[in-house]
């Protein structure tokens, strides 16, 4: 690839970056502020961008296993950072947000329920106390199993993360294998050529010794 294609990527990622940045502030308010469904209108947006940035990644990687320098490798791996410490960030704050409205649901619930039992204390009917009861249980029930999915979404995106680093990583790994055999072969042409020089340097020297001796002797 041309050089301005690098440069074209490190653009639109700079560029995503920078928007996601904007996004993750206001959500960060919006969550630390009393729950009223705005966090949910920013969710999307922040997914979508984060998928962007997650395929310009992915581009980059293709580009450096293609050849890249080492500069140019070091820079990838900053914005994977980046992407992942955003990635981590979103989830972590999406599930305090479903936390937060678990307890308003469980508040609420036991509210109906102090209702109900108020209702009861005052004559109210039998049935109706029990369906209030076991619509509050189907309440809690929802709240923890919206809970256990947020967990399950930040880990999926955690994953998704490391798989996108394990393929660079392999594919690096790949890149080294294959030029592997022309390495072994130029290392082993060394190897006989030093041990062709070794027998020849002994030769000589025995032929010389020999040739010595045969002079001392003779005279």
């Amino acid at each position: 690839m041309e050089a301005s294609s690098w440069d074209a990527l490190r653009k639109q990622a700079r560029k995503l970056e920078a928007q996601l940045d904007e996004q993750m502030t206001s959500y960060r308010r919006l969550v630390s502020l009393k729950s009223n469904g705005s966090e949910t209108d920013l969710e999307p947006g922040i997914e979508h961008s984060l998928k962007q940035l997650q395929q310009v990644n992915l581009q980059m990687q293709i580009w450096v296993s293609s050849g890249g320098s080492q500069i140019i490798s070091h820079t990838l791996t900053r914005h994977k950072e980046i992407l992942q410490d955003l990635t981590q960030e979103f989830y972590r704050l999406q599930s305090s947000r479903r936390a937060k409205q678990e307890r308003s649901s469980l508040l609420l619930d036991f509210r109906d329920f102090d209702r109900a039992k108020a209702d009861m204390e005052d004559g109210a009917d039998t049935e109706q106390h029990a369906l209030l009861k076991e619509q509050a249980a189907i309440g809690r029930s929802s709240g923890q199993m919206d809970n256990v999915i947020s967990q399950a979404q930040a880990t999926l995106g955690t994953l998704a993360l490391q798989r996108s680093t394990f393929g660079g990583i392999t594919t690096k790994i790949s890149n080294v294998s294959s030029r592997l055999p022309t390495v072994n072969h130029i290392l082993s042409s060394i190897k006989r050529k030093k041990s062709m020089d070794t027998i020849i340097l002994s030769l000589v020297a025995s032929i010389c010794t020999f040739l010595m001796l045969i002079y001392w002797l003779s005279k």
